[in-house]
């Protein structure tokens, strides 16, 4: 039987860059998730019969949710659902099913790198049938939606035992609970040599992945112990907890600092990585070196032809605007176009789909190819791994003779996290009503070049997004960009990024923090950083 429910709109049901994030609370509102789950369906068409993937990184809250996205998938008309045992689903993973399996869609249930718990953060979010994060007129549709909807359709289907493998039937409707590792991991084997991988493991390699209780712990020892043959305990807090064991899941140098002490010690592995809490994003430390994630998306670029599936090259590389120019150097010696896009991974999609760039990345730790239309973590830890069998060399050595080769991008995010939402906003606006006259002025020695507000034009689709991030350049190529994050729950998240470029190997030994002081100042003393934000210093440097 299917109910129609009688309800009234919540104002604050806007989709950010990743879907619609908040507080475990305001989802557990009365028909808070009823209310956005039927605002995305009324926002489709077309989708009566078709198969719906649905699966989550299991943290608290992801299993009542699920159980009513399947009751309302049945009352809205779909004809499958396809659900990841106990409800673990990896984006990419969710991507790769929905390309996979032709799904009309699927509904991702995450907060990405974001705590979890009672009272921390939930996310829903919805990718469209080429598996990537609905593009922003779907999402703007959405939240049109939830400002107008009365009522939401669900059937009364009772519990679905989701931790059980096999098919059901629920209100007319097919549930399918699948095993969320396997499909995943048979790609990642198509696209990688994995005998060259478990010959570099039984040569003494070693290596430590931290899943940081999230939910890439089960593809990990799939595929790194299983698979590949890496020594029992390569694979750290592989368990998915509802809380991610207390932790925060953000493969960074602040919440995997045991990661990064282990492998700046004296009997570190040979490699270290990290993913996130919906297994999207990647840490990368070799034995005495960090990587960032902007070197290393130019790193992977250089060095893709090693792996199987990209040895015939690639079609381009694509990266975010606030991403360092690393990758751009590496395009202009391959003869490849490299796109600049705003923050959010739905803008690489046209592009995938379009066929013209091959490798993405972003400088929060996403990288990813057109294996499916989401940022891949396991996918870039794997590459690592084909990389370092191939050359048979250290990180340190690649990395070395990289920026001897292509230059260094000095580079750094300093985020101010949960600052207060009007005095963010005010920095941006004082920043944007004075974008005109900065051009020509010199601040901490520095001469600014240009100043903008970065904007996007799609070369496939033709749409324009638009306040994508104040960008400072000074001459000789260094920059500042300031930008809000959309990733979020709680008051603004103010992001700042400061990067030099350095063509002379001699300089390429410096501090990073020092390499970047002057610029670090003149990001202070044109935004007003500390005057808006009354911060001495940032909550998080990466």
């Amino acid at each position: 039987m299917t109910r129609t429910v009688s309800t009234t709109p919540f104002d604050d049901q806007k989709p950010g860059t990743s879907g619609l994030r908040k507080k475990v609370p305001v989802f557990q509102q009365p028909n808070y998730a009823e209310n956005f789950i039927q605002s995305i369906f009324d926002a489709l068409s077309g989708f009566g019969g078709r198969l719906l993937v649905v699966g989550g990184d299991g943290r608290y809250y992801n299993r009542e949710v699920i159980g009513k996205v399947i009751a309302m998938a049945a009352a809205n008309g779909f004809g499958k659902v396809m659900v990841g045992q106990g409800g673990i689903l990896s984006t990419p993973a969710a991507s790769h099913l929905i390309r996979k399996y032709k799904a009309f869609g699927g509904i991702i249930l995450s907060a990405s790198h974001n705590p979890g718990g009672p009272r921390q953060d939930f996310g829903i979010k919805y990718n469209a049938g080429n598996g990537g994060p609905a593009p922003e007129k779907i999402t703007d549709a959405i939240y049109a939606r939830s400002k107008e909807i009365r009522e939401y359709r669900i059937a009364e289907i009772g519990e679905i035992d989701i931790d059980i493998i096999g098919t059901v039937e629920a209100g007319g409707m097919e549930v399918e609970i699948v095993d969320p590792v396997r499909d995943y991991a048979d790609l990642m084997e198509s696209l990688f040599d994995f005998e060259a991988l478990r010959k570099l493991f039984e040569s003494g390699f070693r290596m430590r992945f931290d899943a940081m209780h999230a939910v890439t712990g089960p593809y990990a020892t799939e595929i790194f112990e299983r698979r590949l043959g890496a020594a029992p305990g390569t694979c750290r807090n592989f368990r998915p907890l509802p809380d991610f064991g207390g932790h925060h899941p953000d493969p960074n140098l602040v919440h995997a600092k045991h990661l990064y002490d282990e492998m700046m010690g004296p009997d570190a592995p040979d490699f270290g990585a990290a993913s996130d809490g919906d297994g999207d994003r990647n840490l990368i430390i070799g034995k005495g070196i960090f990587v960032t994630p902007s070197d290393s998306l130019a790193l992977l670029a250089a060095n893709a032809t090693v792996a199987p599936a990209y040895t015939g090259g690639l079609a381009g590389i694509a990266r975010s605007m606030p991403t360092s120019g690393a990758a751009d150097r590496v395009a202009q010696k391959l003869g490849v176009g490299l796109y600049e896009t705003p923050t959010g991974w739905k803008f690489f999609g046209n592009l995938l789909d379009a066929g013209m760039a091959t490798i993405c990345g972003e400088e929060s730790a996403g990288t990813g190819s057109s294996h499916v239309r989401e940022k891949d973590g396991l996918w870039a830890v794997l590459l690592w791994l084909s990389i370092l069998a191939a050359r048979r060399e250290s990180v340190s050595e690649i990395v070395t003779k990289h920026w001897a080769t292509y230059g260094r991008n000095y580079y750094s995010r300093h985020d101010y996290e949960e600052v207060d939402a009007a005095a963010a906003n005010a920095l941006m606006e004082e920043l944007r009503e004075k974008l005109a006259s900065l051009p020509g002025t010199q601040v901490c020695g520095l001469k600014i070049e240009t100043a903008d507000d970065f904007a996007y034009h799609d070369p496939v689709d033709g749409s324009v997004s638009v306040q994508q991030g104040i960008r400072i350049l000074f001459e000789g190529g260094s920059r500042v960009v300031f930008r809000l994050s959309g990733t979020g729950t709680s008051g603004a998240t103010l992001r700042v990024y400061i990067e030099r470029y350095e063509p002379d190997a001699a300089r390429h030994g410096l501090d990073t923090q020092a390499a970047l002081a002057d610029l670090i100042a003149a990001a202070d003393e044109i935004a007003g950083i500390r005057r808006h934000t009354g911060r001495e210093r940032p909550s998080v440097i990466t």
